[in-house]
């Protein structure tokens, strides 16, 4: 079967140690990069994924951003995912009036990042992204993208286990329906339109602008938000540390992403 384009996942997948991308990395996808388009898939918005671009210098290649809400190809919008203000408004009513305590809340649109105050929750995502928060409150943020007829390409909430597990049970049972709901870690909830997923932006991204078929492309995932992608593509391969349902659809496991799994599963599909 012919590999003609690769898709990975950045936390956990092709990040190192250090969530950054290794000597390693790079040289293979430098390698490789002018036969084999490199393609990028995150819960990230497009900013926190640009600098990972240049240095694989794959600067070029199109974003699938906030898992599949937001495909972008240079400055050509591919597909486009947004979550409507009303629901907003009802998680930042939640938060602000039936909540036992507030939580931190991130609001995503494309390369907006907007936060209430900047505290350890923003802190600790600007060092892992390399991007900072716009300080602003999430009313202000709620009425002008109520201007500007635009929503959220992503909301995050984060704060103590306790308050985060409250809150995903409430959301999921009001807004199940309408909204996406995952949780990464027990301190987080991602909230994205119900219609996201990656395999959805990596098909779009396919059809309308490499026409490529899926079963020639190659993904590397983690994470169960990489599940879908993982099982529908022609090479699907999960790295060492990944949960086990991405596992069990794949078609290959390789090291885990701290001893640069992508890169050497990578040199052993495309040999010179």
């Amino acid at each position: 079967m012919p590999h003609k384009i690769i898709f990975t996942d950045i936390d956990g997948t092709l990040l190192d140690k250090n969530r950054d991308v290794s000597e390693l990395t790079i040289s293979e996808i430098n390698r490789i990069k002018d036969a084999i388009p490199i393609v990028l898939v995150s819960a990230r918005m497009p900013k926190q994924m640009y600098y990972i671009q240049d240095k694989l210098g794959v600067k070029d290649q199109p974003l699938i951003c906030y898992n599949g809400a937001l495909v972008i190809a240079g400055n050509n919008i591919i597909h486009n995912l947004e979550i409507p203000n009303n629901l907003i408004e009802a998680i930042i009513h939640y938060n602000e009036a039936i909540s036992e305590e507030k939580f931190h809340i991130s609001l995503f649109n494309n390369n907006e990042w907007y936060v209430e105050t900047y505290d350890y929750w923003a802190k600790r995502e600007e060092n892992n992204t390399r991007v900072s928060p716009d300080i602003r409150s999430n009313t202000e943020t709620l009425n002008s993208w109520k201007t500007a007829n635009k929503g959220a390409h992503k909301i995050t909430c984060m704060g103590e286990a306790r308050l985060i597990e409250e809150a995903f049970r409430y959301f999921s049972t009001e807004f199940g329906n309408h909204l996406h709901l995952y949780r990464s870690k027990d301190t987080y909830i991602e909230i994205a339109p119900k219609q996201v997923s990656k395999l959805t932006g990596i098909q779009k991204l396919l059809d309308q602008h490499f026409n490529i078929s899926i079963e020639d492309a190659v993904a590397f995932g983690d994470n169960y938000n990489d599940t879908e992608m993982i099982n529908a593509v022609g090479h699907g391969v999960a790295v060492a540390n990944a949960r086990d349902e991405v596992k069990a659809v794949a078609n290959a496991v390789t090291l885990h992403h701290k001893e640069d799994g992508v890169a050497k599963h990578i040199a052993e599909l495309f040999i010179d």
